[in-house]
């Protein structure tokens, strides 16, 4: 478990003193597996960083702002980059992230319901969800499902939280958690008649089951409805280290993959998409949409484009993000256990199989050891970062931004922010937030005074 003790040993260190280069591009893919380019080339149709053990808030990472860690001197551009996320410069020292609620006990989410009420739902990952409503953390919890989640494990939990896109009328939202034998579940749940700020506990509909190897690690947990309507799920390898059990690239299996899965009929299962792209194949898995993932933490989608991102946690060396654009039609294999980022890992793939690099990766020499996917900016108060995808390091805190430039992509190195980043958020506006795991608080995303 050696991936879990160098998070653990490291979680608890401030990391302010790590290094990254100001900027780089990816480089050509090494290795002797096939690649091609996820951008241009989707194959034919044919489970924090998982979360980890924190120091308590009281010896937590300072949840002071941290001084942001420039890469450029160049000031941000005048003009809003185009929506396909074109390389803007950036000067990180006009940002900073300002605490807007605390008193979480380990954080790994913060959404929005798009009912246009303007709540934050933080996501604990002991089994509760709170309310922050004008600023102030509700005292009861919209729902408390610690009786059915488990915590042994430092991935496992409550992780996933999606409200439906109609929620305004339906009143419904889905989970995703580990039950007390370590199992994963996709759930759905009606808010209340009574209160807007309260959900039904007793009106939980188990709609997804998935058994998990018997270990504590790569339960992914992260549930994404996408701008199809379908409901998105990740779901790591199933733990240990380096994929013992083979799951990543078994289609026969649920561990290691994207699913996307419709849950609009409002009954206790979900029906398969039609246009899944491995629907009909012997052997596969139909809600597969995208396998060879490793542990994806935090699956996001670009509000203003439908571009999908993923952040992937790596093995012992290298963190990856993943990317489809809007329209793909699935089928992507990102190549774990064969390849970790751009490097080979470990055994080679059959001869025709395609693997997809990723479309950004980093050290852990160079920036922490737990990747924690992010979101395409689209809020309304920083312009100039509208496009720009920002995300993050669980372990560092360090922050960088990924956009286009002369047709590659460019990662950035943006705010050292000294937090454990168990998540990023985004309320209706598209405001960036980012929960700080130790902490128990979250943060806003804003211009520096």
């Amino acid at each position: 478990m050696k991936k879990l003790l160098v998070v653990f040993l490291v979680a608890g260190l401030a990391m302010a003193a790590c290094s990254a280069p100001a900027s780089t591009s990816t480089p050509p893919p090494t290795g002797t597996a096939a690649l091609v380019p996820p951008a241009t080339q989707p194959p034919a149709a044919s489970q924090a960083p998982g979360i980890t053990s924190a120091p308590s808030a009281t010896n937590a990472l300072s949840t002071t702002n941290a001084a942001a860690t420039p890469t450029t001197a160049a000031a941000p551009a005048t003009t809003a980059p185009a929506a396909t996320g074109q390389a803007v410069a950036i000067d990180p020292t006009r940002y900073t992230f300002v605490q807007v609620a605390q008193g979480f006990h380990a954080p790994v989410l913060v959404t929005n319901a798009g009912d246009g009420t303007g709540r934050l739902f933080v996501v604990e990952q002991g089994g509760t969800i709170r309310v922050v409503q004008n600023g102030a953390v509700l005292p009861q919890p919209f729902i408390d499902l610690t009786s059915l989640v488990t915590h042994g494990g430092s991935e496992e939990g409550l992780l996933g939280l999606a409200f439906d896109p109609h929620y305004a009328q339906s009143g419904q939202f889905y989970v995703d958690y580990t039950d007390v034998n370590g199992n994963s579940h996709v759930a759905r749940y009606h808010v209340s008649a009574a209160d807007p700020n309260v959900a039904d506990p007793a009106s939980g509909q188990d709609l997804l089951q998935v058994q998990q190897p018997p270990y504590p690690n790569h339960k992914g947990g992260n549930i994404v409805f996408g701008p199809d309507g379908y409901l998105y799920v990740s779901l790591g390898d199933g733990g240990s280290e380096g994929d013992p059990n083979l799951t990543s690239q078994n289609q026969g299996l649920l561990l290691g993959k994207l699913l996307r899965i419709d849950v609009s009929g409002g009954g206790a299962k979900y029906r398969v998409p039609p246009t899944n792209p491995f629907v009909g194949q012997s052997g596969v898995k139909p809600e597969i949409w995208a396998y060879g993932l490793r542990n994806p933490w935090r699956v996001t989608f670009d509000r203003a484009t439908g571009d999908l991102w993923i952040g992937d946690v790596g093995q012992d060396t290298y963190e990856e993000i993943d990317y489809q654009p809007a329209g793909d039609k699935g089928g992507e294999n990102y190549g774990w256990s064969f390849m970790e980022g751009l490097h080979p890992y470990k055994g080679q793939p059959l001869a025709g199989v395609t693997l997809v690099p990723p479309i950004a990766e980093y050290t852990h020499q160079e920036g922490g050891c737990a990747v924690t996917g992010g979101y395409v900016y689209r809020g309304p108060s920083l312009p100039e970062l509208n496009g720009v995808y920002i995300f993050g390091d669980f372990c560092s805190g360090l922050t960088w931004t990924l956009a286009r430039a002369g047709g590659q992509w460019q990662r950035t190195l943006f705010l050292n922010t000294g937090f454990q980043i168990s998540s990023f958020g985004v309320d209706e506006a598209g405001e960036l937030y980012v929960c700080h795991y130790g902490a128990g608080a979250i943060y806003k995303l804003a211009r520096a005074s």
